[in-house]
């Protein structure tokens, strides 16, 4: 299980979410069968968008979702999350994998390429906010931080990273968003630039002085204080995180309901049923040739289509 802190430095002039994600991003890693390029991909996407969820959302209810719509190799990525903790993710090419960049580095820029981030917010009251900006680089952690600043006016550092060893098995995963308030100090924020300079990742940190250590030394000299989140009912200090689909047997047995009849009598004789695979966590549901022909038929289901 992951976990999510919080706080703020400089006497409330900076506002800090930190994520360690590292079984959330093996788990990804698992699900989608995923290169080691793709896992660093949407491990750092998946950090990202439960950054974004808790500084934007408003209400428990909301949604945000990112798009990393590229001409890379990967395809794009897609990543999910809300106020609960719960995040999902998938890339179109799990496969992706190009070469190593001249630093030895997994190059996920490269694997994205040149497009668009489109952040979708469905909000409380079930409309969706869509908004989008141009990647900067595709690596993740800038083009959020283009996002905050251009689309939400807010000034931030992000760091994300992902870490392997072995064959390909998530080490560490995690990010940290730094947001500076209004009426922010000039001396804040050069301190702030100081700590950050030359670093673009956050794996060394993490696994060297754990999440906690790692915000601390980021925010040396301008008085980090965490939050305490036990006020809020988290005793261990931390908000979990987990990757959770919302898919469902019932929501597969719906995408099934708009095939014409002799689609679903095809699935019958040549298949023995169906198969339905969740494109988000990759679960797959055996649909039975009793449960496919109980179904109704699309025009009288009285069904609205599935929301994935």
């Amino acid at each position: 299980m992951g976990r999510l802190i919080r706080g703020l430095a400089a006497e409330g002039n900076l506002r800090v979410l930190a994520v360690e994600t590292t079984d959330i991003a093996e788990e990804a890693r698992e699900r989608h069968r995923l290169s080691p390029t793709a896992t660093a991909a949407l491990g750092r996407a998946m950090s990202g968008v439960l950054l974004l969820t808790f500084l934007l959302s408003k209400t428990p209810k909301e949604r945000i979702s990112l798009q990393f719509m590229g001409d890379g190799p990967l395809g794009g990525a897609v990543v999910e999350a809300a106020p609960d903790g719960f995040v999902r993710g998938y890339v179109k090419n799990p496969q992706a994998n190009p070469p190593l960049r001249f630093d030895g580095k997994l190059d996920v820029g490269s694997a994205i390429g040149k497009g668009e981030l489109r952040v979708d917010r469905l909000l409380s009251n079930e409309e969706i906010y869509q908004s989008s900006v141009e990647l900067v680089s595709g690596e993740i952690a800038e083009d959020l931080a283009r996002y905050l600043w251009q689309s939400e006016q807010i000034p931030s550092a992000v760091l994300l990273g992902v870490r392997l060893h072995g064959q390909g098995e998530v080490q560490i995963a995690g990010g940290v968003a730094i947001q500076v308030l209004p009426g922010c100090p000039d001396e804040v924020i050069e301190r702030l630039e100081r700590n950050l300079q030359g670093r673009t990742g956050i794996t060394d940190l993490l696994l060297e002085k754990g999440l906690n250590g790692a915000v601390e030394t980021l925010l040396e000299g301008l008085g980090y204080d965490p939050t305490d989140l036990s006020a809020v009912g988290f005793r261990e200090g931390y908000i979990p995180l987990a990757f959770r689909c919302r898919c469902s047997r019932e929501r597969a047995l719906s995408a099934l309901v708009y095939f014409s009849p002799e689609e679903r009598e095809e699935m019958i004789e040549q298949d023995g049923g169906a198969e339905v695979q969740c494109h988000w966590c990759a679960e797959k549901y055996q649909i039975t040739p009793e449960e496919i022909r109980s179904l109704p038929w699309g025009e009288d289901s009285g069904r609205e289509a599935p929301k994935a």
